[in-house]
């Protein structure tokens, strides 16, 4: 038989999902694939109840339903300090995950070049080989994981066409500064580059840190594909709600991707959605608020117990630093960890480009009572290894 499609020989599956369905299999606490589990605002329910009755049940309009579009231009130019056109500037898609690719397929053709910082999300990696196009690593360095200006400028100089920014980032939680981010865009615009940002966390944010829209920096906007989703924000991962948001010029390119990828997000869930879209300022603090309880609770667990991490910033990530176990493989550390300890990790090595052995990463968008459970079970970890 003829051969398959080379671009995927390298390809295994996703490590986060894997490590999900492991936990599964031996009834962990899974602090791996990052979901809650509680409930999304009641406003939310109530509205996904109504339309399940009435509807709309059909297609929505391919790039977004013009309600949702005109809801998110709304509340991302509150937040982004940006005129966003709903028509011209949005396409909505199927989770961040499409967006993601979407804005890849949009700019990048076969041969291109991608900058993508290290440690990263492991699919930023997949989606760049998808398109054709040949990932560059800048290393993100411990324990602030700043970067290094120069070794950023060299992944410019070898012809990156575009750079991947997670901000807040996952896995690390780091929040990268406005002077950090005008750096970049010195770079981005010296080099007549494209950023395509992934900033799903955007709303999880820890004092005394700030986040800042990549695209609302002077002169960024027509130089930035702005990736995100509702599932963090709204705690409705498998609703798969994302969105893009660039410059018409890019947007056009992105219609005729998203149209053909997928045709559409799903109408029902993205009229049940809107309401989210409208939830006043109090909730984005109050989500915050949440957010940071539960940091408090996992990080003063995890010193109890005496694991050493680097504090996030950012998201709802942690990664925790294993070396002193001894472990030659964090992924076989991470197998035990769930059947012997009962709780869930990501194996560190799937984020990084360089030979990293020694981390693992924990999620903390879990009940209190879910927190607790897991830190009283990874009491028994240094019994274990």
């Amino acid at each position: 038989m003829s051969k398959l499609s080379h671009r995927l020989d390298g390809f295994g599956e996703s490590v986060i999902r894997k490590m999900t369905r492991i936990a599964n299999q031996h009834g962990a606490i899974n602090l791996s694939q990052g979901f809650p589990d509680f409930d999304p605002p009641k406003a939310l329910i109530e509205e996904l109840q109504r339309v399940a009755i009435e509807g709309p049940h059909q297609y929505a309009v391919t790039w977004g339903a013009q309600n949702f579009r005109e809801a998110l231009a709304k509340k991302q130019e509150h937040f982004m300090g940006i005129k966003l056109n709903p028509d011209e500037n949005i396409v909505v898609t199927c989770g961040s995950t499409e967006a993601m690719m979407t804005a890849m397929m949009a700019i990048c053709d076969s041969g291109d070049k991608v900058a993508i910082f290290s440690p990263f999300y492991e699919n930023y990696v997949a989606d760049t080989v998808l398109c054709g196009a040949e990932p560059i690593y800048i290393p993100l360095k411990p324990p602030t994981f700043n970067f290094d200006k120069e070794e950023l400028e060299v992944a410019f100089k070898a012809g990156a066409k575009a750079l991947i920014l997670c901000n807040p980032s996952n896995p690390t939680g780091k929040v990268f500064t406005k002077e950090e981010l005008l750096d970049i865009a010195q770079l981005v615009k010296a080099y007549d580059a494209y950023v395509i940002t992934d900033e799903v966390y955007e709303h999880i944010v820890f004092e005394p840190y700030k986040h800042h829209y990549f695209a609302s920096l002077p002169g960024m906007f027509e130089r930035t594909i702005s990736c995100s989703s509702l599932s963090k924000t709204y705690s409705i991962t498998g609703w798969r709600l994302g969105y893009v948001i660039a410059p018409k010029v890019i947007i056009d390119q992105c219609k005729k991707v998203h149209d053909f990828l997928t045709v559409g997000a799903a109408a029902p869930l993205q009229e049940a959605a809107t309401v989210g879209l409208k939830l006043e300022d109090d909730y984005y603090k109050e989500l915050t608020a949440l957010y940071g309880k539960k940091r408090e609770l996992f990080l003063s667990g995890l010193d109890s117990i005496g694991l050493k991490y680097f504090k996030p910033e950012g998201a709802y990530y942690v990664m925790v630093d294993i070396e002193e176990f001894g472990v030659s493989s964090d992924y076989e550390f991470a197998k035990r960890l769930i059947k012997e300890v009962g709780v869930a990790a990501v194996p560190g090595s799937s984020f990084f480009k360089e030979p990293v052995n020694q981390y693992i990463r924990f999620h903390f968008a879990k009940k209190p009572e879910t927190l607790e459970l897991a830190l009283e079970r990874l009491t028994q970890i240094k019994k274990h290894f």
